[in-house]
């Protein structure tokens, strides 16, 4: 595998240049120090691997990828000191992202990952990646205000929907079922990683399969049996289990 090393800090390009001496499948075919050298050498070169810093003098690593002709595109991997890049780093399909300073056990956590991951793999474990990367960065305690758009891939798309227009989610089977006003998504995700990054006071799990944003709750529904249903905004109605009914009520109000 051809890599090239894309940042303006030397130090920086001669440390990952120095980590990938000890991985022989890997060989460093060159360093570039600015975005405009960074787009011909890949459009010349065709590395299949590209480290590649986001803050650049001359430009950013971003405006770099939409120079880049070559298909298929080399793994990129993003290498930078600010974590605010992280949702559109993934949302121009990184296959990682290294935030700096960061410690030699995750950049070869990282290369080897790269080394046994294929491209289709890559793209279908994508979204699971993203809340990996989140869960790594923010300690696991990761709110809503750190999200402001959950990624998901859809075929060569990937759409960024905001949590304010979540509706409510269920689970089904290993995936949840994202409910919008205008569509629903599909994610390859848990209810339980959804519900803590969604942790926040609109959402609530109101059942094992099922989490709702209050601001779409249209009125509760009571049967004769002490059960409850919340009938959304868009008519659906939602079971509200015993072990839940009590954090729902006192959320609500009543």
């Amino acid at each position: 595998m051809r890599a090239l090393i894309i940042d303006d800090e030397e130090l920086a390009r001669k440390r990952v240049s120095n980590l990938l001496e000890e991985v022989d499948e890997i060989e460093v075919i060159g360093e570039c120090s600015n975005g405009r050298n960074a787009i011909e050498r890949i459009n010349s070169d065709k590395p299949d691997l590209v480290f590649l810093d986001i803050n650049m003098k001359d430009m950013n690593g971003f405006e770099v990828l939409k120079k880049v002709e070559i298909a298929p595109k080399p793994v990129i991997i993003f290498v930078t000191a600010y974590d605010n890049y992280a949702l559109k780093a993934f949302d121009a399909e990184a296959f990682d992202f290294l935030l700096k300073p960061f410690k030699d056990e995750r950049f070869f956590k990282t290369i080897k990952k790269v080394l046994e991951t294929s491209k289709p793999e890559a793209e279908e474990n994508f979204e699971k990646r993203l809340v990996e990367f989140f869960h790594l960065y923010s300690g696991g305690n990761l709110k809503l205000n750190a999200v402001s758009k959950i990624p998901v891939k859809q075929g060569n798309r990937t759409s960024l929907v905001d949590p304010k227009d979540i509706m409510y989610i269920q689970a089904s089977g290993y995936y949840a079922e994202i409910y919008t006003s205008e569509k629903k998504f599909v994610l390859r995700e848990s209810l339980n990683n959804l519900a803590g990054i969604l942790e926040n006071a609109s959402f609530i799990r109101i059942h094992r399969s099922t989490i709702v944003n209050l601001n779409f709750v249209h009125e509760i529904v009571h049967s004769d049996y002490s059960e409850i249903d919340a009938r959304m905004t868009d008519g659906k109605l939602l079971h509200v289990s015993k072990s839940h009914k009590k954090e729902f009520f006192e959320k609500i109000g009543i």
